[in-house]
């Protein structure tokens, strides 16, 4: 099993330094190139504080300047926020100046509240069509001339400049719908996979889906599979009940993003009821450390070797979560040492 990481810019709250914030995210991903992480993940996101990336590419540009092996990848850009041509275009530069170290990865987007700002009209539920449009044609705009008339773009000849510097860049797609799944497989894409709170049977479900869709594909597929958890290894009473608070307040956030049922003040989500989120979200705080990355060096590397069984190509080591950013440190490192080792 390889290991990657996924960290966003974030803030709960307006008395938190963004240039600390800054900082804190660079030495995160440098901390990872150091120790061997094979991909850090940048998300797309807007006008949200607790995931500040209006533009993965200028943080994965930002992220080669300072690291040496780590390969960048979109996780995920939005297909609907973007031109084809725009998109093909940014993400090559990306290769370009990583020497070839992008992992492009698209998907068809979260939070309605989103897509009323960036794409007002369409609802997030057919941001599908935009994802399996988009995909196709930036392929063909890293190749050469394109014209392209198609549902959701139309423009005359034109393509990607520059060219990556990878002859094939490798392509991943967040899953999780048997549709979405059968579509990665088809065309022989990567696949992430996020399983929110819910229990490790969330994700034997998706390794179900996986294996339905293959079987639907004849066995035809070489991609991978990487799922990513909120992680955060900890050895003492105070890190332990630090990491349960942080993910019970960004979930309370994320709650009000998911449903639309609370407002946003200057890019601070209102924190709705974790009551109300319960059955979509598993919020109880001894569940959550049972369902997620959290424990215990030892407790850690058990959970992992549980989704290594199930053919879990790739962990992604999920470590936003409104987390004090030297228990963060302090979670990253406890991994890097003690539970990494148990899969070399």
């Amino acid at each position: 099993m390889k290991f990657q990481l996924a960290i966003n810019l974030e803030r709960m709250d307006d008395s938190i330094d963004m240039l600390a914030v800054r900082d804190h995210t660079l030495e995160m991903v440098k901390m990872a190139d150091r120790a061997g992480f094979e991909i850090v993940w940048a998300a797309e996101h807007h006008a949200i504080e607790m995931t500040i990336a209006p533009n993965p590419f200028q943080l994965m540009t930002w992220w080669a300047m300072h690291t040496e092996n780590i390969r960048l990848g979109s996780g995920v850009v939005n297909a609907a926020y973007w031109h084809p041509i725009n998109l093909a275009g940014e993400a090559a530069m990306l290769d370009l100046i990583s020497n070839g170290r992008l992992e492009f990865g698209v998907g068809s987007g979260a939070y309605q509240r989103e897509f009323d700002r960036m794409r007002p009209g369409l609802e997030q539920k057919d941001g599908w069509r935009y994802m399996q449009e988009m995909l196709p044609l930036v392929k063909q705009l890293w190749q050469g001339d394109v014209e392209h008339n198609g549902e959701c773009w139309q423009f005359p000849m034109a393509t990607s400049c520059p060219k990556p510097v990878q002859d094939d860049v490798p392509v991943w797609v967040a899953a999780r719908s048997p549709a979405t799944f059968d579509y990665a497989v088809e065309n022989n894409y990567n696949i992430m996979s996020w399983p929110l709170t819910m229990p490790f049977s969330e994700a034997e479900a998706y390794r179900e889906r996986l294996d339905t869709s293959i079987a639907k594909a004849g066995g035809n597929y070489s991609g991978k599979w990487a799922l990513m958890r909120h992680t955060s290894v900890y050895e003492t009473d105070a890190d332990r009940q630090a990491s349960l608070d942080a993910v019970r307040s960004v979930l309370a956030m994320f709650g009000n993003l998911m449903t639309k049922s609370g407002d946003v003040q200057n890019g601070f989500p209102e924190k709705v009821s974790l009551e109300s989120l319960e059955g979509n979200v598993r919020v109880d705080p001894d569940v959550l450390e049972e369902n997620l990355l959290f424990g215990s060096a030892e407790s850690v590397t058990k959970k992992l070797k549980q989704y290594q069984s199930i053919g879990v190509d790739s962990f992604i080591y999920y470590a936003s979560m409104g987390l004090d950013r030297d228990c963060q440190k302090r979670s990253l490192q406890l991994f890097i040492d003690k539970v990494m080792p148990a899969f070399l």
